[in-house]
């Protein structure tokens, strides 16, 4: 045994169970305390006794166009971050992991976005799709062309898509480059030696020996997706236009403090939380390794 004492290990491990406690499950807990009581009399007149409402506010989830909104909102961002953060991390690391001399630049370039605050990206952004002096309508200015509304509401979400997406690529290839990087040469030379292709390597010895990883990734982009806030807000405050980007995240954030509607915004909270599990447990389900399900 490699400790024969374990209880000096509670003096680490008791704080962060402290640490969780006073600030992830004791919130949680007072959100959903919170979400089966009206607090518009608390907020009007601070004092006041909560009004118990049982389930009105998630009868109201129902009936409210806005969550409809940003619930397929936040549902096609988790595709696109499959398809683009994970895919294209992926190849991304497929093709760096293949270079021996300069790496660790492509990397450092990669991963950039990640340093930046997502805030000052969402400033960055929303300097480019200024209707009047952006650069994106300087260029087409320069070219003879009309400017374009870069946040109308056929464009907006696509527009906020676009950065997010991005910022975010760099992390997912750091971990999937991680990951290659921890399979061994002799099985790619021995693949070269059978005549197998380098296209053919990675669909039939790369992602199947990156699954546990790539499976990872995917968990984090779709339970990521569920927590979009920063980025978007920044470029469209309030879901603009008329609230057709809004994610979870924003809705929730503009409900609460917004509108001051603490026990709906609750109510929120825990529908994240909750599409955020099962969403997390499904991604496990149909990525489960069907090999070790039979060897228990």
């Amino acid at each position: 045994m490699l400790y024969k004492k374990k209880w000096p290990l509670l003096i680490f491990v008791v704080p962060g169970l402290v640490f969780l406690f006073v600030f992830l499950y004791l919130p949680f807990v007072e959100n959903i305390k919170n979400s089966f009581f009206d607090m518009t009399g608390v907020v009007e007149m601070p004092g006041s006794p909560w009004k118990f409402i049982q389930f009105d506010n998630y009868k109201k989830l129902f009936s409210d166009e806005t969550i409809a909104i940003a619930i397929g909102n936040s549902f096609r961002m988790m595709g696109l971050t499959v398809v683009f953060e994970v895919g294209f991390a992926f190849i991304l690391a497929v093709l760096v992991n293949n270079i021996r001399k300069g790496q660790q630049i492509f990397r450092t370039v990669f991963f950039f976005p990640i340093v930046i605050s997502a805030t000052a990206i969402g400033l960055l952004f929303k300097l480019f799709y200024n209707y009047n002096g952006g650069m994106l309508n300087q260029i087409l200015k320069s070219l003879s062309l009309d400017p374009v509304n870069w946040l109308s509401p056929e464009l907006a979400f696509l527009m906020i898509c676009i950065p997010t997406l991005w910022s975010y690529v760099g992390f997912y290839f750091v971990i999937l480059l991680t990951g290659l990087t921890n399979i061994s040469d002799d099985i790619y030379e021995a693949a070269d030696i059978d005549g197998c292709s380098k296209f053919k390597q990675v669909f039939y010895l790369t992602i199947p020996m990156m699954r546990p990883v790539i499976v990872t990734c995917v968990t984090l982009a779709v339970t990521g997706a569920l927590k979009v806030f920063d980025l978007p807000w920044v470029i469209a405050a309030n879901g603009a236009p008329q609230g057709l980007t809004h994610f979870l995240g924003t809705y929730m954030y503009q409900v609460t403090f917004g509108m001051n509607n603490y026990d709906y915004g609750s109510t929120i909270a825990i529908v994240i939380v909750v599409m955020g599990v099962v969403v997390s447990r499904l991604v496990h389900i149909i990525f489960r390794d069907e090999k070790k399900e039979v060897g228990r």
